[in-house]
């Protein structure tokens, strides 16, 4: 019994000293671009604040749906109190309406984060 008493202490101090998901505080985490020209790459920046009382955010990665979106992101910690910004570009190449995702993934935190982009690609004039 003793021992189990032990190890729960222990999962809850593991649980209770890592991050969630509301450290990481966006300010949107969808974005439309409405009408775009074809072949004019269209870009939005992502801003997002650490809201976490001790612990920096480090980003592990921002995987794109599809090679036609670009996601640039901090390579380096985001301190409690600050801001970082993750760039999302779409290339444009094919006309129509599009939707894309980001999926952005933080150390620490489990579940990821999901940014949405979308618009209409028209078709280029001569």
């Amino acid at each position: 019994m003793k021992q189990l008493l032990v190890l729960a202490f222990l999962c809850f101090g593991i649980v209770a000293f890592g991050q969630t998901k509301n450290d990481v505080k966006f300010t949107d985490v969808k974005h439309t671009f409405g009408k775009i020209k074809q072949n004019v790459p269209a870009t939005y920046t992502f801003t997002f604040k650490n809201a976490s009382t001790s612990k920096p955010l480090i980003i592990e990665s921002a995987t794109a749906q599809c090679g036609c979106t670009t996601p640039e992101y901090p390579k380096t910690p985001i301190q409690k109190g600050k801001t970082g910004s993750i760039k999302v570009t779409y290339n444009a190449a094919n006309p129509g309406a599009f939707t894309k995702t980001v999926t952005v993934k933080f150390a620490n935190i489990s579940e990821p984060i999901v940014l949405t982009i979308d618009g209409d690609v028209q078709v280029a004039t001569k």
